[in-house]
């Protein structure tokens, strides 16, 4: 590989590419579902244009430094794991000093983001960097590194709020939760997919410490976040479309269930995938009952 004259690897495009995963936007997409969701019932409707464009671009710039600072933590455990191994900073394609160079460009551009919305979603902002650039390290501590993942995807509510709004209603906490609690499941169905490599490496997950009850915790999960979302579509006067929607994603859960029954990872793959379905069917009941009314 091409080398710098200092000795380092020579970044290309490719790999600083794959170091943020955006050949790979499924975390793109299952970190901005629940901030349309949220834009969406701030707005009672159709956002400020200028709020949506903010958030979908900073989205996409924190789910990017997310991934390079992940990848900076998991550098020495990533070439250990077969979903892992052929990272850029695995396999030393990337330097360690690079992919923290490239973290805080990452950061200071979602920042100037940010910088263009209201005092409090500045303020905000200021919890939403160290939930996501501490969660890598999390893994290595305590079995409940999804929880803290959780917090960090759905700070975006809040802050989705305040950008739109100017204000935290109790509503957008009781969307945070619900935020929290989809992470926790397909999370957990992500991290069934490593179960074996992460327990021979020393890394902890909620796969590892729900063990052979993980499919019925994340049953529960399941069916936690449905009554989690009935009592958002209370409290914001969602009517039959929102409720449609609700009735589909119990069912997309049902074939989850069906997909991790053997604990396959392919299956287990496929069941954290299916996901993405899960957030764009809520979505879309939350913006066609807006629109229908």
């Amino acid at each position: 590989m091409p080398k710098s004259e200092h000795g380092a690897p020579r970044p290309t495009l490719g790999a600083c590419l794959r170091l943020m995963r955006l050949h790979r936007p499924i975390g793109i997409l299952l970190l901005l579902w629940p901030v349309l969701w949220a834009l969406w019932i701030a707005a009672d409707g159709l956002p400020s244009l200028s709020v949506l464009v903010v958030f979908v671009l900073g989205t996409v710039l924190m789910r990017s430094a997310g991934c390079v600072i992940n990848d900076y933590a998991d550098r020495d455990f990533d070439g250990h794991v077969r979903r892992t191994r052929e990272r850029p900073l695995a396999t030393g394609e990337l330097s360690p000093r690079f992919a923290l160079q490239l973290f805080a460009a990452l950061v200071l551009a979602a920042g100037l983001l940010v910088l263009t919305q209201n005092a409090l979603t500045i303020a905000l902002a200021f919890v939403a960097l160290p939930l996501a650039a501490i969660y890598p390290f999390m893994k290595r501590h305590t079995y409940l590194p999804q929880v803290w993942l959780g917090a960090a995807f759905a700070w975006a509510v809040p802050m989705s709020f305040a950008a739109q709004t100017g204000s935290v209603p109790p509503l957008a906490w009781l969307m945070l939760s619900a935020v929290v609690l989809w992470v926790l499941i397909y999370d957990t169905e992500y991290a069934m997919v490593d179960r074996e490599d992460d327990l021979r490496i020393g890394i902890k997950s909620t796969a590892i410490l729900f063990a052979d009850a993980d499919r019925l915790v994340i049953a529960l999960l399941q069916v936690l976040m449905l009554i989690d979302l009935v009592l958002i579509g209370e409290q914001a006067r969602l009517g039959l479309w929102f409720q449609l929607s609700l009735v589909v994603v119990a069912g997309m859960f049902a074939w989850q269930q069906a997909l991790i029954r053997e604990r396959a990872p392919p299956a287990c793959f496929a069941a954290f995938l299916h996901n993405n379905w899960v957030g764009a069917v809520i979505f879309a009941g939350i913006a066609a009952d807006y629109a229908l009314r």
